[in-house]
């Protein structure tokens, strides 16, 4: 169970929601920096969030999924088995066992 579009979107609201100094920054970027893109004003600002939000997570020593679900969980407990649950998947995607894979990250099998 990956994190679902809808659950990074509130991620992403949750983190910009605490962070005014940031949404103030998104909210005067230079439009011409997003013209010699070739992006809008607005494609422009929201890569910039989602750098933003995928260098906190990097900060926390976390993928930006993982902090995706931290912001999101309803408890510490939801978190972990949610967390473990994308780890299971991606482990079986890799067609690794469950040990190797813990092993491999550093995880409690």
């Amino acid at each position: 169970m990956a994190p679902t579009d809808q659950r990074h979107e509130q991620a992403l609201k949750l983190f910009l929601d605490a962070r005014p100094e940031l949404r103030d920054t998104l909210d005067h970027l230079n439009p011409l920096l997003a013209q010699v893109k070739g992006e809008t004003a607005a494609q422009y600002r929201e890569e910039r969030l989602h750098e933003a939000f995928e260098a906190e997570a990097e900060d926390q020593g976390l993928f930006a999924w993982e902090l995706t679900l931290l912001l999101t969980a309803a408890t510490p407990e939801d978190y972990l088995e949610q967390q473990m649950e994308v780890h299971r998947e991606v482990a079986e995607m890799a067609h690794m066992s469950w040990p190797d894979y813990c092993d491999l990250y550093g995880l409690e099998s």
